[in-house]
Protein backbone atom coordinates (compact mmCIF):
# COMPACT_ATOMS: atom_id res chain seq x y z
CA UNK A 1 0.00 0.00 0.00
CA UNK A 2 1.05 3.22 -0.98
CA UNK A 3 0.26 6.80 0.71
CA UNK A 4 1.64 10.41 0.08
CA UNK A 5 3.97 12.47 2.36
CA UNK A 6 1.60 16.35 2.28
CA UNK A 7 5.37 17.81 3.11
CA UNK A 8 7.40 16.86 -0.12
CA UNK A 9 4.98 14.68 -1.97
CA UNK A 10 7.10 11.64 -2.39
CA UNK A 11 5.39 8.40 -2.09
CA UNK A 12 5.43 6.20 1.04
CA UNK A 13 5.50 2.52 0.94
CA UNK A 14 3.11 1.26 3.91
CA UNK A 15 5.12 -1.11 5.76
CA UNK A 16 3.11 -1.37 9.16
CA UNK A 17 -0.64 -1.07 7.70
CA UNK A 18 -1.79 -2.22 11.48
CA UNK A 19 0.01 0.72 12.66
CA UNK A 20 -1.78 2.63 9.94
CA UNK A 21 -5.08 1.94 11.17
CA UNK A 22 -4.36 2.06 14.25
CA UNK A 23 -6.35 4.82 15.90
CA UNK A 24 -4.41 4.99 18.82
CA UNK A 25 -0.87 5.16 16.95
CA UNK A 26 0.31 8.60 15.81
CA UNK A 27 2.79 6.98 13.66
CA UNK A 28 3.42 3.82 11.48
CA UNK A 29 6.66 2.19 9.87
CA UNK A 30 7.20 2.91 6.05
CA UNK A 31 10.06 3.81 3.22
CA UNK A 32 9.84 6.46 0.55
CA UNK A 33 9.51 4.97 -2.85
CA UNK A 34 12.29 6.44 -5.06
CA UNK A 35 15.63 4.96 -6.58
CA UNK A 36 17.12 1.73 -7.90
CA UNK A 37 17.80 1.05 -4.24
CA UNK A 38 14.97 0.57 -1.64
CA UNK A 39 15.94 3.08 1.29
CA UNK A 40 15.63 1.97 5.25
CA UNK A 41 12.49 1.61 7.22
CA UNK A 42 11.91 4.56 8.56
CA UNK A 43 8.79 6.12 10.92
CA UNK A 44 6.16 8.60 10.01
CA UNK A 45 3.32 10.80 11.49
CA UNK A 46 0.09 10.57 10.46
CA UNK A 47 -0.73 13.67 10.34
CA UNK A 48 2.05 14.29 7.22
CA UNK A 49 0.33 11.72 5.06
CA UNK A 50 -2.42 11.32 2.53
CA UNK A 51 -3.81 8.98 0.01
CA UNK A 52 -2.20 9.53 -3.49
CA UNK A 53 -5.27 11.32 -4.25
CA UNK A 54 -4.50 14.07 -1.86
CA UNK A 55 -7.71 12.77 0.39
CA UNK A 56 -6.97 12.62 4.05
CA UNK A 57 -6.72 9.62 5.76
CA UNK A 58 -9.88 8.56 7.33
CA UNK A 59 -10.97 9.71 10.73
CA UNK A 60 -11.11 6.06 12.47
CA UNK A 61 -7.39 6.14 11.33
CA UNK A 62 -6.24 8.89 13.54
CA UNK A 63 -8.70 9.52 16.22
CA UNK A 64 -9.79 6.63 18.63
CA UNK A 65 -12.72 8.68 20.31
CA UNK A 66 -13.98 9.43 16.46
CA UNK A 67 -17.67 8.32 17.56
CA UNK A 68 -18.00 9.33 21.06
CA UNK A 69 -20.81 11.62 20.48
CA UNK A 70 -22.99 8.57 19.26
CA UNK A 71 -22.59 6.66 22.64
CA UNK A 72 -26.02 7.12 24.49
CA UNK A 73 -25.56 9.36 27.31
Amino acid sequence: MFVKDRNNGHLVEVIDRDDLMDPVKSQFKGRYNWGEDLPDPEQFKKSDIIFPSGEPLPRCWLDVHYRDNELPR
